[in-house]
């Protein structure tokens, strides 16, 4: 069997306000929290133990998932008391592997969508003989990534940073945050300081005159770090783009929770979900959105690519597009808020007090 290790430490400071009372990992995709389609996948994949590198929130991780039994899983927790980047994280939860020197351990970031083939990725490693491997995903628009060109064994022959001019774009293969490696690789990572595998671990391996193999994959991959990103990683999970064995129902056009209630001439559509003992009361369209426990949605609203906190309560007629609402926050009757509109925990927005579109 394999194991594997989960970076779960981020402080999701782009997907504020979702993440003030909530670590990224445990924001709710599809119905349940993110990590539980991670967990599940690398469960189908023959991993049966996980180490949880931990850090922001940490103490919400280990109540709800425990010992892993309910998942199949031995999952322990490790919480930095410091924060050591990507590397330093794998190299502080090395103490709970049960591996020898020259098994694969696999790694995972806490906030990747993928439809990756783990087994593949493994069998690749181990095939190559491989340092680490490393999962490749192949973007149209590589400038926001660090790219990683290799040769046509798949062998990496550099990591080069954001590219910044045309002539920098050598490849449209971008590091796409899952790695195989060699347990004793693990044990080369310096302890004590903040180290990020991106930037010195891997460089500095290949320099070394290490084997690093890239394996291109690009079944489905979303970079959940946005609240754009995150909602329409829920929704592709709920229409069945995005695989895994955790979602809590059938895949379809909407998920609705069991005890969530929807008006009958409500619509839902575009892998909508309604979670537990939220409320969508008669005359709303939702269309691909979350709306968290415990939520509101008033007769006539009109909600679009949208995420609504988790007791928070939007108003009838108004009309929300690309749009995040924090917790227990309220937006009143008749409002209009678009794209990028974020809506702080507990706020409250009178009636009638914002729009962007002019009068009719």
């Amino acid at each position: 069997m394999t194991e594997a290790i989960l970076l779960v430490g981020g402080k999701g400071t782009r997907l504020r306000p979702l993440t003030v009372h909530t670590p990224k990992p445990m924001v709710p995709a599809a119905g349940v929290p993110f990590l539980t389609h991670q967990l599940a996948r690398a469960r189908a994949a023959g991993v049966d133990h996980i180490v949880l590198a931990t850090s922001y929130l940490a103490e919400v991780f280990e109540p709800y998932f425990g010992d892993g039994a309910a998942l199949g899983l031995h999952i322990e927790y490790v919480t930095e008391e410091e924060p050591l980047g990507t590397g330093g994280a794998i190299r502080n939860v090395a103490s709970r592997l049960h591996s020898a020197p020259d098994d694969p351990v696999l790694i995972f970031n806490g906030d990747i969508l993928t439809g990756l083939n783990i087994r593949a990725l493994v069998q690749t490693h181990q095939s190559t003989s491989a340092d680490v491997s490393l999962h490749l995903t192949k973007v149209t628009d590589p400038r926001a990534y660090g790219l990683v060109p290799t040769d046509e064994t798949g062998r990496v022959t550099a990591f080069l940073e954001k590219p910044q001019t045309p002539e920098e774009i050598v490849t449209d293969q971008i590091n796409a945050g899952a790695y195989v490696f060699r347990r004793s690789v693990i044990d080369t990572i310096p302890t004590g300081r903040p180290v990020s595998v991106e930037r010195e671990t891997f460089p500095d391996l290949l320099s070394a005159g290490a084997h690093l193999q890239g394996m291109v994959d690009s079944t489905y991959w979303l970079d959940l770090g946005t609240p754009a990103a995150f909602v329409r990683g829920s929704a592709d999970l709920v229409l069945g783009r995005a695989p895994s064995p955790a979602v809590p129902g059938r895949c379809g056009d909407r998920l609705i929770l069991p005890t969530a209630r929807v008006a009958p001439d409500a619509k839902l559509a575009g892998g909508t979900v309604v979670g537990e003992g939220a409320f969508v009361a008669e005359g709303a369209r939702v269309y691909g959105s979350t709306i968290l426990p415990g939520a509101v949605i008033e007769p006539g609203a009109v909600i679009t690519d949208s995420m609504i906190g988790t007791r928070a309560r939007v108003g009838e007629r108004s009309i929300l597009t690309g749009t995040v609402i924090g917790d227990d926050a309220t937006v009143g009757a008749e409002n209009e808020l678009t794209n990028g509109a974020r809506v702080w925990c507990n706020a409250q927005i009178p009636a009638r007090s914002l729009r962007f579109s002019p009068d009719q």
